[in-house]
């Protein structure tokens, strides 16, 4: 019974130690301010915009807000000057107390993710990356990535609302990924490919049933250019309903 007690009498000290400790420790971190600004983002990502823009980015959001108390620091006003970045998909805004030997620190850690680019867009007028959404993402000295080029001359709505779909449907087929090197618009909206292997071009015509397309081309690899003719032909042309045509050299 003694000893029952006892053990009962020891996990009540330690309860109300815990309780006094977190209650001490709630009293002396109230008033920790930020004194510095983290930026956390993966490092296999494609497109990395520079921590120093992102940091500014903050900055400018809440211009005190290095020595600021962390209790008075608005997490979301910051979110959402960081996502006004056209590359950044999301942010997320953590605030973080450090202890030292004699004192405690306060440190605003950003999480941000950035879009991905899966098409790079050098239009008559305009150059950029999109991502798989649509998004746009801004070229910039500080990343590059290496992903399927479109030239020409297009609108960036024609961009997000034709060309897109055809580029992800490349991009998740296997074979095609690894065949077509550029795509190019001429001015009356046809549609050029350039491959990785062969000398020739496709002469694509629209967009229209562009799967069909590229299956009765797949087909035309296999059966034809496959036997050892990469290189006799000038150009393949799709741009007429059921029908391959390959002009030789």
């Amino acid at each position: 019974m003694f000893r029952k007690l006892l053990k009962i009498a020891g996990g009540l000290v330690l309860v109300i130690f815990i309780i006094g400790t977190l209650a001490f420790t709630s009293f002396e971190s109230k008033d920790v301010v930020c004194r510095s600004i983290e930026i956390d983002f993966g490092s296999n990502e494609l497109i990395q915009v520079d921590k120093d823009e992102l940091i500014r980015l903050v900055k400018a959001a809440d211009k005190d807000i290095l020595n600021k108390k962390l209790t008075q620091i608005n997490s979301e006003i910051i979110e959402k000057a960081v996502k006004k970045h056209e590359a950044i998909l999301n942010a997320e805004v953590y605030k973080v107390i450090t202890k030292d030997s004699s004192s405690y620190k306060g440190v605003l850690t950003v999480k941000v993710k950035h879009r991905e680019p899966v098409v790079r867009i050098m239009s008559e007028t305009a150059s950029y990356y999109l991502d798989e959404f649509g998004g746009r993402i801004p070229i910039s000295s500080n990343y590059t990535a290496n992903v399927l080029a479109t030239t020409g001359y297009f609108s960036e709505k024609f961009a997000k609302e034709q060309l897109l779909p055809f580029v992800l449907f490349i991009e998740n087929d296997e074979f095609w990924q690894a065949q077509i090197e550029q795509v190019h618009i001429e001015k009356d909206g046809e549609v050029l490919l350039t491959p990785l292997v062969g000398e020739h071009i496709i002469e694509f015509g629209n967009l229209e049933d562009y799967q069909k397309k590229l299956q009765k081309m797949k087909a035309f690899y296999e059966q034809v250019l496959a036997k050892n003719n990469w290189n006799k032909y000038k150009t393949v042309s799709l741009k007429y309903n059921n029908q391959v045509i390959a002009k030789r050299r």
